[in-house]
């Protein structure tokens, strides 16, 4: 295997891994990170989705006793069956949209440009979300994943079919569309979490198996490098972040958006950096 192109499939992964759960866009990274290393095509595009694998495998080893629990009790514990259709209930938006308009949202967005406005815009959007939580308090009406309900998780599953816009973040609508519909930032952040297991398992399976023909068995070296770097990345990321939530809001994720997009734009128009679509 080429070592310049494991070593690209390395980064790409750790890029994956290190935003896939801050509300900061991991499919906009890995686009602007793919175009600085001149890691692009049809095959790259179903690699970015397919080491998101490796993060959501990250999730289930962080939780696994509760998933564990929540398996054991499919057949008869009340709470865990509540949960695992609420999970259901989330993810159906996104699958269904996704559906219907993935080929017409690569076309026309997964480029670094629109990326970078879909920063700028998320950006905005959590600034507003904390303000308004700033300038009024108030105790959130769910504390915990398993007081939610039906009509929650499916707010929750609206919110996050926004990120099918590249630069949007699946973490970033779900975390702040939680918040926003009742959730505490750390039961919104959990479900964030739980949500992405179905969601980018759902994404790598579909992606691969619609382009199955792109590959043969010499791809698997470097698939396995990303989903690798992706999963020891993002399993540290996610026990960060659940320490960052209990003291911090996520305004500096905020500025970092706005800022980083305002930089892919800049330099796009002035020509200081070639971005390939």
């Amino acid at each position: 295997m080429d070592l310049v192109f494991a070593l690209k499939a390395l980064i790409m992964g750790i890029v994956e891994g290190l935003t896939e759960f801050l509300p900061i866009s991991s499919t906009g990274h890995l686009i602007l990170a793919g175009s600085l290393l001149n890691f692009t095509g049809e095959k790259v595009k179903v690699f970015e989705i397919a080491i998101q694998a490796g993060a959501m495998l990250s999730v289930c080893w962080e939780y696994r006793a509760r998933i564990a629990g929540v398996l054991a009790g499919l057949t008869s514990d009340v709470k865990a069956q509540r949960f695992t259709l609420n999970l259901i209930v989330a993810f159906m938006p996104a699958a269904v949209l996704g559906l219907l308009f993935n080929k017409m949202i690569k076309a026309a967005l997964f480029a670094p440009v629109p990326v970078a406005l879909a920063f700028i815009i998320g950006g905005l959007i959590i600034l507003w979300v904390e303000r308004k939580h700033a300038a009024k308090p108030v105790v959130s009406r769910i504390q915990s994943v398993d007081d939610m309900s039906m009509l929650d998780a499916f707010k929750v599953g609206c919110a996050q079919a926004f990120a099918l816009i590249p630069g949007t973040s699946r973490s970033g609508a779900t975390i702040i569309g939680g918040m926003l519909f009742g959730l505490s930032r750390k039961a919104a952040t959990e479900f964030s979490f739980f949500l992405a297991i179905p969601t980018l398992f759902a994404a790598t399976i579909y992606s691969v198996y619609k382009e199955r023909a792109l590959f043969s068995a010499g791809d698997l070296p470097w698939f396995g490098i990303g989903a690798f770097a992706a999963f020891v990345s993002a399993f540290l990321c996610v026990r960060w972040l659940l320490r960052y939530i209990s003291s911090h809001d996520f305004t500096a994720f905020a500025w970092y958006r706005i800022v980083f997009g305002a930089v892919i734009i800049a330099t796009a128009y002035t020509g200081m950096v070639a971005w390939v679509d």
